[in-house]
């Protein structure tokens, strides 16, 4: 018999690189005025999240890294690191608001100026990076879905340090702010009631909030308060950061119930909650596009609205419209290809990037649909056919009125078609309402100053406001003469990447994680897309296929412009005697912006997971 204990597991090899420091113009939330640096969080395992808040993969990203957080609060410190893409976004009380907004219980950087962002070299929202507790880099994740990998590392992590003596633990420097009472909290969407009443999505309370006409004495509330997903009455029901809401022919609220992926309904005369459509789990590629409601995954519903004969979804999460069939009890894609961008025609062919607002025209032949990153108003007929009214891409934004091809809107979440024809936009990101005539194609401004506007809903007359940073609602008189605005035009700001002309290299960089491997059993398990704004910079690349890489072509005599990369790998635990592995989608979309150079680079890396993947 041999006592002599077993040698202990060697450490897994790992690339480390020193952290650079964590600075940001902004300063620190959720510290309670503390201000932090990397030395102060030594023999702790941080996590940065690069995140921005109009990002809807940001926000799924949030989701997921809440049971780590809930798991290692004694040895991971996760740490947000707010990176601006729109303007807006790099105001500090619009921080402020997002962090409280979005249920944010972790320390938050306000790097409005991409400062860390530039020192890790990141490229894309959102992305993750581990820190090891001697603050070397040891990680580092663009996308979404890598929650499994990371925290697999962190396991990894507790253990050899805690045998190494550098693990730290203890309570971490998150400080919770101070609740304020208001009736409503980060509303998200209303609803006119037929008594003239309203019923408010409360979205950072987890609720339904039903109003008197006056918009501000409330009857009463709908669900617990908690975040959760539990079928019920008023008081036993749960959502988790509802949204859109309208009227089925069945006289029930339908309720995008947008951070448990489902499709809900209220019965006002019950007061009882069902689901209607979802799993709870979040849509992946790979994952039915239709099929029977209660089977079939969904990815952050935002609105609703009945259009035809169906329900439809701005499936905000894979920037796609679904349908609803409440007859046959079941859903499917309606339009859009899960790609982000902007790309009118057949809705099998359209590219939306994050729909969050919809409403059909007076006159029920049209979809108006705020489509709010590529800060466009757009619309789907009867025919199938999408077209653009106001917007030209991901990367361009601002407070322009005029001439539709010439306004610009700033992350619009809502739209309400009016009686003439026209529609109103809640133009979030600019706090203003304005209108859009089909007739005339004019956009003007009907009210500025609102805080972050991201519903409306005619009411007499007037137009009912969600202000949802102002927590109300507001009535606004439709102005016989609207304002004439000219903010200007904005392109989002980060620095170019200086390529060579010619040939492109592009590499999308990815391993399977420790203890898994590429999922090959149904053929390829990546997919890669490229693109570019303009179009034309790129002569030769363009287009999908199933390798993490491709050798572009820049044309001649465009200097400048963005490549878009959209990647995806699926990889599955590499166990022999499990005939069913858990499996895991890497997905990441790119927007680069590039400028040809003398002395630039022939090759452009993008990094799909991390480096603790790279052996």
């Amino acid at each position: 018999m041999n006592d002599a204990a077993p040698a202990p597991t060697p450490a897994p090899h790992r690339a480390r690189v020193r952290a650079p420091e964590l600075i940001g113009k902004g300063g620190w939330l959720n510290t309670g005025g503390q201000q932090y640096t990397l030395a102060d969080l030594r023999g702790r395992i941080v996590v940065l999240d690069f995140w921005t808040f109009c990002c809807v993969n940001c926000l799924h990203v949030l989701d997921e890294l809440r049971e780590l957080e809930e798991k290692h609060r004694d040895t991971v410190v996760i740490i947000g690191v707010h990176s601006p893409k729109f303007v807006h976004e790099a105001e500090h009380q619009a921080v402020v608001d997002a962090v409280e907004r979005y249920g944010v219980h972790h320390p938050v950087l306000d790097d409005p100026e991409l400062a860390t962002w530039k020192q890790y070299a990141v490229r894309a929202w959102p992305t993750l990076v581990v820190i090891d507790p001697e603050g070397y880099v040891v990680a580092q994740h663009a996308g979404e879905g890598h929650a499994h990998a990371i925290a697999k590392l962190v396991d990894e992590l507790e253990a050899e340090h805690a045998a190494k003596g550098t693990l730290r633990r203890g309570d971490g420097p998150y400080v919770a702010p101070e609740p304020v009472a208001t009736h409503l909290r980060f509303p998200g969407k209303a609803l006119l009631l037929p008594d003239g009443g309203f019923l408010v999505s409360d979205t950072t309370r987890h609720r339904l909030v039903e109003l008197e006409a006056d918009g501000e004495t409330v009857r009463g509330h709908y669900g617990t308060g908690e975040r959760g997903f539990t079928d019920g009455g008023r008081d036993e029901a749960r959502f988790s950061e509802p949204q859109g809401l309208t009227v089925l022919p069945d006289g029930r609220i339908a309720v995008a119930d947008t951070v448990n992926h489902a499709l809900r309904a209220l019965d006002l005369t019950t007061g009882v909650t069902v689901t209607l459509a979802g799993t709870g789990n979040q849509w992946w590629q790979g994952s039915a596009t239709s099929g029977p409601a209660h089977e079939v995954d969904l990815s952050s519903p935002w609105d609703v609205a009945w259009f035809g004969d169906r329900l439809w979804i701005a499936m905000a999460g894979v920037h796609q419209l679904w349908t609803y069939d409440p007859g046959a009890g079941t859903v499917e894609v309606a339009a859009g290809t899960t790609n982000e961008g902007l790309v009118d025609g057949p809705v099998a062919e359209a590219w939306f990037a994050q729909p969050s607002g919809l409403a059909v025209s007076t006159d029920g032949e049209r979809l108006w649909i705020a489509d709010a990153e590529t800060s466009a108003l757009r619309s789907v007929d009867r025919e199938g056919v999408v077209t653009t009214a106001v917007g030209t891409g991901l990367f361009d934004f601002g407070h322009r009125d005029g001439a539709a091809d010439q306004a610009l809107f700033q992350h619009p979440l809502g739209v309400t078609a009016l009686p003439d024809g026209s529609v109103a936009v809640s133009d979030t990101y600019n706090n203003a309402l304005r209108r859009f005539d089909p007739a005339s194609g004019e956009v003007t401004t009907l009210a500025t100053e609102l805080r972050e506007p991201s519903d409306a809903v005619l009411v007499d007359g007037d137009l009912v406001v969600v202000e949802s940073a102002g927590h109300r609602l507001t009535r606004l008189r439709l102005p016989e003469e609207a304002l004439r605005v000219d903010g200007g035009a904005h392109r989002t700001q980060r620095a170019a990447t200086e390529v060579a002309a010619g040939n492109l290299r592009l590499d999308v960089v990815f391993q399977a994680p420790a203890g898994q491997k590429l999922d090959l059993r149904y053929g390829p398990s990546t997919r890669l897309l490229v693109s570019a704004t303009p179009p034309e910079l790129l002569a030769e690349g363009a287009g999908a296929g199933t390798d993490l890489f491709r050798d572009l072509v820049l044309a001649d005599g465009i200097t400048e412009g963005i490549l878009h990369v959209s990647a995806m790998a699926a990889s599955c635990d590499d166990d022999p005697a499990n005939e069913y592995p858990a499996c895991h989608v890497h997905q990441q979309d790119w927007g680069v912006p590039v400028v040809v150079t003398t002395g630039g680079v022939a090759r452009l890396p993008l990094v799909l997971a991390g480096m603790d993947e790279q052996g």
